[in-house]
């Protein structure tokens, strides 16, 4: 027994009569060499004595543990409840499973699961990554650790990652809106240097713009901190007589807290103030009027963030280390 009171490998082997060897490949599911009587003995004294064991030192003797860390930014919303189901039933089918933190875009929270993750053993990492991991994934390289990027990229050729298209989505999406009759246009969204995703989103509603000879005025807002009168009398100063104005919000969390607060000039939409987002697809399809969204695939992303990742763990090298998936358009009542 353990200094701290707790049963041991070598508890289980004296109590059972065989080696530590054995009863170390027991555990890790070697059995095939071991007689029926042999595992019933272990198993029965397993059970016995409530033996739990200790992961982080089993790994150490393993070439791999089972275990995939999954650092999310935001784990609240419906886009990353789907890639973490992506992730977890693909994980499942290979005989993984996944351990998952929330980091808040925050690099120290980054730091600390990745810390903590490597203790427990994890094999690789899922990671959407703020724009600071640089020094982590150094850490993980001399680790010898793999790790896929999903949803935001650090712009390095040879990282692996799984993203959708979203300046592509967004620049398609504003070219229609265009062509139905949209001459004003506003982006209501956070600051977009913290994530390549927010500067994909940013760029391409830009760049479809001012291509159609158009300027964009901005309203920066802040995750918790949106006050609905501000946005308001914002959209309000860019409403003009002489066409339609398009209202974009780039980020799936503050959609519908912009939307709440634009629904007192609600009989507006879509034919004075249209609205377009991303994502929030139950919720968009429940509002009134519904809103359209640049929805992305999220479970798909999931699903191939976690292929990408065992590819590596497993050096079967059969899937494309750069991945980018086409995002499709909800059209609905919010847009002409």
């Amino acid at each position: 027994m353990s200094k701290d009171g707790k049963i041991t490998i070598k508890d289980i082997a004296e109590m059972a009569g065989v080696s530590k060897t054995t009863v170390s490949f027991y555990l890790n599911g070697k059995k095939d060499k071991m007689s029926i009587e042999t595992c019933a003995k272990i198993q029965q004294i397993i059970e016995e004595t409530n033996y739990r064991p200790n992961i982080a030192a089993r790994t150490l003797n393993q070439k791999r543990s089972g275990l995939i860390g999954v650092i999310i930014g935001d784990i609240t919303n419906t886009f990353s409840n789907k890639i973490v189901k992506g992730i977890e039933g693909t994980a499942r089918e290979h005989g993984y499973q996944i351990l998952v933190g929330n980091s808040g875009y925050d690099v120290k929270e980054e730091s600390s699961y990745v810390e903590r993750m490597l203790t427990l053993g994890v094999d690789g990492f899922i990671i959407q990554p703020s724009a600071s991991f640089q020094e982590l994934s150094e850490r993980l390289r001399r680790l010898g650790k793999p790790y896929v990027y999903f949803d935001s990229k650090l712009y390095e050729e040879d990282h692996v990652f799984v993203k959708t298209d979203n300046y592509e989505a967004t620049e398609n999406a504003v070219e229609e809106l265009v062509k139905r009759g949209y001459r004003h246009f506003a982006m209501i969204g956070a600051d977009p240097k913290l994530l390549s995703t927010r500067i994909e989103r940013s760029k391409g509603f830009t760049d479809a713009v001012e291509k159609a000879g158009y300027t964009v005025e901005n309203f920066e807002i802040r995750d918790g901190e949106i006050s609905s009168d501000a946005v308001l009398s914002f959209v309000k100063s860019q409403i003009t007589d002489d066409a339609p104005l398009l209202v974009y919000v780039p980020n799936c969390w503050a959609l519908p807290s912009v939307y709440e607060a634009l629904q007192p000039i609600r009989d507006m939409i879509p034919k004075k103030v249209g609205i377009i987002g991303f994502d929030n697809t139950e919720w968009a399809s429940f509002a009134s009027p519904r809103v359209t969204t640049i929805v992305q695939p999220a479970f798909m992303e999931g699903d191939k963030a976690a292929r990408l990742l065992i590819d590596q763990i497993e050096e079967t090298n059969q899937e494309p280390i750069h991945q980018t998936l086409r995002c499709s358009v909800h059209w609905s009542e919010s847009t002409l």
